[in-house]
This record gives structure tokens, C-alpha cells and sequence, in this order.
């Protein structure tokens, strides 16, 4: 079925349910497009005589629509703003949701508001860290060889498919052992609920003025750092090294106190846990954009990797451990800035080190 018929479908399987619904106000007009995104749904606004709803297309040979249902269930009964499932069908892969309406959480980001909507935002997200797993579904483990997989897109779509760059024998090794080490090191940390995409295009201010959550679908159960590294270093917007750094140390101190993290883990030990997580995030991100340019036409992607590669410089040049992974991202750089001549104004300045560090 094409993506023009599955659209149409979407949109007669949307009328038929509301049909079906009494007292519910009806259709005012067709499917209107809202957006895709990474993966291969669509999203489609129904407008009502009163309202609005959304209109999910998740083919079935693509997505599996059930982690959303269950996962939105779970966190709407825990008290969190997300999408109420309406309808779903697992058959045609289509989900008929409440709508939250279409103000981004990065669309309202500025200086004056950045505090206040990051503190609304690590509040959610301690409440969600401590959303008990979905009765009728497994939660998977961020285990090791997921975190080990996702770190291996880097130098399996990055390097060699974007960059046209083969490793030398001594470079792979490396990255190997780097890998490995920073997987053992974020598993070390207490294991919370994940959203894996927190970030400022996931979530919604909505016109009740509630933060709501998004595309939580991929959830699992890992690292406690993660989502905070997901939005105060997020791959769309950055801040201030010292804004993010307080905003971390504030949500340290609030799962402390929901009990998701011992007292004594001290604010050098978190900023440390931040930067190794960060650092096994971003290496991912990398090859997720590369991957998704190459392997499905979404170019757009490779406009934000310069803000990412930026981050992962600054996050492992800090540690001696991570010393061969940042000598492999500097040796990396002038291949990705002759590919990329844009990203020179944040990346330019790492060019004499890189440099040396060929020579």
C-alpha cells in the first residue's frame, strides 16, 4: 500500500470509529499532514466540529504501534501529561490520540525562559523515572550490548559510509576498548524509567499549559543521567556550559529526593556520570544521522551533527580515560569538516589540535 492510500485508509478508519462514538463532535474535514519524524510514522491532525484529535500511521512492517500503548498508559495513570490512546489498531498499524496541540518545548526556549521550562521539564522527568514498568509489557534493559550496538553506528555509518574514511587496525581497537569502556561505566549508574528521546522537540507545552510528553514509544530501563543528558545536551539547542551544569545539579538534588539516587553521590561523581553518558549518547546520535541521510533520504539530519560532534569533544576531553577516543574524534575532524565545510564555526577551532595530533 502506498503512503497516499495508507493516508486515505487512516483517514476512513478515523471516521468510522468517531461514527461509532456518541455524543463525540464529528469530522470538520479531512486528515491535515502534522509531521513524520525519524522513524517511519506520520502524524495527521483530524479536525472535529469541536477539537481535535491525532492520527498516527505506523505501517506495520515498520513500527509495532503496542509499546506506545502500554507505555502511554503507564505514565498517563502515573500522573504525566502524554497522548490518551483512543483507538488503536495493531492489525493496520493506526493509533487515533488526544492532541496536545503543536507548541515545542524548543520553540519557546530562550534565555529569559530557559530556567523555568527546564526546571518544568527535569520535575516531569523525575516523576517519569519513577514510573512503575507497564503491566502488560516488557520494559527492555538498556544492557550492554544495546549500549555497545548503538556507539558501534559511528563507526559503522559515520566513518566509513559518510565519511569515506577506513580506521586504521590501531583506531578500530581503540574504539572497540573505548566503547566497552564507557558502556560498563553508565551501567554502573542506578537504573531508572527511559524515555530515550527526551528532548526540546518531544515535548509540548500544551494550550491547558501542562508539559506534555512525546515519542516515548522506545522506552527502557537504564542509566539515570540519560534523559537528563538527552535534554540539557540536546542535539537542536545548546546552552552555556555553566547553565547546564546547574540545571544538572538541580535535578540531582530532586532525585535525591524522590529517592532515585543515595545522598551521597556527591555533584562531582554526577557531572562525571553526565559527561560519560553524554558521551555514549552523541556517539550514537552521530551515526543515527548519518544512517538516516544515507539509509532514508532525511538529509536534514546532518545540518545538527556539527552541535553534536562539538558536544562529544567537550564531554571526553575531560576525562584521561576517554584520551584515545577524543585522539580518534580529532583525527576524524578534518575528513568531517571537508565533507561539511559548515560545521567550521563550531568545529574550526579543534582543527590545530587535530592537526598536531596527525602529525
Amino acid at each position: 500500500m502506498t503512503a497516499d492510500s495508507r493516508a486515505q485508509h487512516l483517514g476512513e478508519w478515523t471516521r468510522t470509529w468517531l461514527a461509532r462514538q456518541p455524543g463525540w463532535p464529528q469530522p470538520a474535514g479531512p486528515l491535515e499532514v502534522v509531521s513524520g519524524d525519524a522513524s517511519f510514522r506520520r502524524y495527521f491532525r483530524q479536525p472535529l466540529a469541536q477539537g481535535s484529535l491525532i492520527a498516527v500511521d505506523a505501517p506495520v512492517e515498520k513500527e509495532d504501534c503496542r509499546p506506545f500503548v502500554a507505555i502511554a498508559g503507564a505514565l498517563h495513570r502515573h500522573g504525566l501529561c502524554v497522548p490518551e490512546v483512543l483507538a488503536w489498531s495493531s492489525q493496520e498499524g493506526f493509533m487515533l490520540l488526544s492532541d496536545l496541540g503543536d507548541t515545542l518545548l524548543r520553540s519557546e526556549l530562550g534565555e529569559a525562559s530557559a530556567s523555568t521550562l527546564y526546571g518544568a521539564a527535569m520535575t516531569a522527568l523525575v516523576q517519569m523515572q519513577s514510573c512503575p514498568p507497564p503491566a502488560d509489557y516488557f520494559l527492555p534493559r538498556y544492557d550492554r550490548d544495546r549500549l555497545l550496538t548503538e556507539m558501534r553506528l559511528l563507526t559503522e555509518w559515520f566513518v566509513p559510509r559518510y565519511l569515506g574514511v577506513t580506521l586504521t587496525e590501531a583506531q578500530a581497537a581503540d574504539a572497540e576498548q573505548q566503547f566497552a569502556l564507557i558502556a560498563d561505566a553508565v551501567l554502573a549508574q542506578p537504573a531508572v524509567f527511559v524515555h530515550r528521546d527526551y528532548h526540546s522537540r518531544n515535548l509540548m507545552l500544551t494550550p491547558s499549559g501542562e508539559l506534555g510528553i512525546i515519542d516515548f514509544q522506545d522506552a527502557v530501563t537504564g542509566p539515570v543521567t540519560y534523559d537528563l543528558v538527552s535534554l540539557l545536551r540536546d542535539a537542536y539547542v545548546s546552552w552555556p556550559a555553566a547553565d547546564v551544569r546547574r540545571w544538572a545539579l538541580q535535578c540531582r538534588e530532586e532525585q535525591i529526593a524522590a529517592g532515585l539516587l543515595a545522598a551521597d553521590v556527591d555533584a562531582r561523581t554526577y557531572l562525571a556520570w553526565f559527561d560519560w553518558m553524554a558521551a555514549q549518547r552523541h556517539l550514537k546520535v552521530v551515526g543515527i544521522f548519518a544512517r538516516l541521510s544515507l539509509r532514508d533520504g532525511k538529509h536534514g539530519y546532518l545540518d545538527d551533527i556539527p552541535l553534536v560532534y562539538r558536544y562529544l569533544l567537550d564531554e571526553v576531553a575531560g576525562h584521561e580515560a576517554l584520551r584515545p577516543l577524543h585522539q580518534l574524534l580529532l583525527a576524524l575532524l578534518p575528513a568531517y569538516l571537508a565533507k561539511h565545510p559548515a560545521a567550521a564555526g563550531l568545529l574550526g577551532d579543534a582543527l590545530p589540535a587535530a592537526t598536531a595530533g596527525q602529525g
